[in-house]
């Protein structure tokens, strides 16, 4: 027998949820965003707990380890919540799984979860409306992950407002074709947008009050879009034109490739005050015969080399990286030029992962695959220097005075917090009406994982202690 509905819950069946989990990289940030925006004309309204939800969405990353069974293990927690709310009078929840683990393994998802409504590709979520509709008229789940003909940018609405700090997607897909990953396959070849799409985009951002604007690509820097009179816009030039559009004060972009890295960008960050001095650069080891392997298309000393143009360009650039070990092969040697460089370059954060193998990539099938317990014994060794580096580079910013935009609120009352120009969280005691600012801020003490300070203009005697 089904239990009688409260009020407050026969008014939730006159409106829509929408709950979206998000794994993965920023670009699946960005494109659940966009998922929200395309579904908005549909009633949906968004909605943190899958509990509250009539549609929830997994938007996916298949970069890591066992990727698809986590998806499993969270669908069959997700199929409980729905029979729950069902057994409550509050109808059938859509279940759907999008992004890279759904394009990469769509009808193995529809198999082994059958219960599952609507599952689609990075490159069909525009198509939402449609495979909505025709769920409810066949009640068959829905698969979508061919790449349209059309780039789906073309078919979305204009982007909603979002907050002081907002992603802005410019390119897509990958031509590289690293040995390791599977972006090229599940994400498709290189997409530039339009010029005038991205900047239509970014005036629209502005208005709603962003100040902060990420430029997003899984090769960011190798966008080349069409531009006004038929001209190829670079990102160097692509940088220059945001910069002048009124209320954007600060630009970054990532993924960045060393390959893509070209004269006009690398002027673009001594030349474009709004270009953030923070630059994720991966290079994955600091092996040449490694690096050959994972098919970089670069080595150790031309990544040395354009990590000296770019700080000779900004000489307060920061650097983030992506690291990778036990990669098929790897000597003990070949790990070590991994740390040398590291204790070269100097990074202020870090990605570093052990090597796992993506079934269908190359490196799944090579030789010589290093033992679990001597990539782990690795990773932490790295991860143990890249920490050192990190907490260092915090610490060193005792004292200075930087930029800081306040873009949410902190655990303690009457604090805030915000980005660094170098990306580190910031710790401040500021009224809320700063909220969405940029404020000048000194840092008073620099922690393993952040900053806290007081805002330039208030008084030290007065300010309190921030609670980081």
């Amino acid at each position: 027998m089904r239990t009688r509905l409260a009020p407050r819950e026969r008014l939730a069946l006159a409106t829509r949820k929408l709950c979206i989990k998000t794994y993965g990289c920023q670009m699946n940030v960005y494109d659940s965003a966009r998922m929200a925006d395309v579904l908005a004309p549909l009633g949906y309204s968004a909605t943190d707990d899958p509990a509250d939800a009539d549609m929830v969405i997994l938007n996916t990353c298949h970069i890591r380890e066992k990727a698809a069974e986590k998806v499993f293990s969270e669908l069959g927690r997700l199929r409980q919540i729905r029979a729950a709310r069902e057994a409550r009078g509050l109808g059938r929840t859509i279940l759907g799984v999008a992004g890279c683990v759904a394009q990469a393994e769509g009808e193995e998802i529809l198999t082994r979860a059958p219960f599952v409504d609507l599952v689609l590709g990075p490159q069909a979520y525009h198509r939402l409306p449609e495979m909505i509709a025709r769920l409810s008229r066949a009640g068959t789940a829905q698969l979508d992950t061919d790449f349209p003909a059309d780039p789906k940018f073309d078919h979305l609405p204009p982007a909603g407002e979002r907050g002081p700090a907002a992603f802005l997607s410019i390119q897509e897909g990958c031509d590289k074709f690293c040995t390791f990953c599977v972006v090229p396959y599940t994400r498709g070849a290189e997409y530039s947008r339009p010029v005038a799409d991205i900047l239509a985009e970014a005036r629209a951002l502005a208005a709603g009050g962003t100040v902060e604007i990420t430029l997003l690509g899984q090769n960011v820097n190798a966008y080349h879009g069409a531009g006004p009179a038929g001209a190829t816009w670079g990102l160097g030039r692509l940088i220059r034109a945001l910069a002048e559009i009124d209320g954007v004060e600060r630009i970054r972009y990532t993924t960045s490739h060393p390959r893509d890295v070209d004269d006009d960008l690398i002027a673009a960050h001594a030349e474009v005050p709004a270009l953030m001095p923070f630059l994720h650069l991966p290079v994955q080891s600091g092996s040449d015969r490694i690096l050959k392997a994972m098919n970089r298309g670069h080595d150790a000393d031309a990544y040395r080399r354009i990590v000296d143009r770019l700080k000779t360009a900004r000489p307060d650039l920061a650097l983030s990286s992506d690291f990778i070990v036990g990669f098929p092969g790897e000597t003990a040697a070949e790990f070590q030029a991994t740390l040398d460089l590291v204790d070269e370059i100097g990074f202020v954060q870090a990605y570093s992962f052990m090597y796992s193998p993506r079934p269908g990539t190359p490196a799944a099938g090579m030789a010589a695959q290093v033992p679990a317990d001597e990539k782990a014994r690795r990773l932490a060794s790295l991860q143990e220097r890249l920490r050192d580096q990190q907490i260092a580079f915090n610490r060193r910013c005792e004292g200075l005075e930087m930029d800081v935009l306040l873009d949410r609120t902190g655990k303690w009352p009457g604090q805030l917090v915000g980005r660094s120009p170098f990306m580190q969280p910031v710790h401040v005691q500021a009224p809320g009406t700063m909220l969405g600012t940029v404020r000048r801020v000194i840092v008073e003490q620099g922690q393993p994982n952040s900053l806290s300070g007081r805002l330039a203009d208030a008084d030290p005697a007065q300010a309190a202690r921030v609670r980081a």
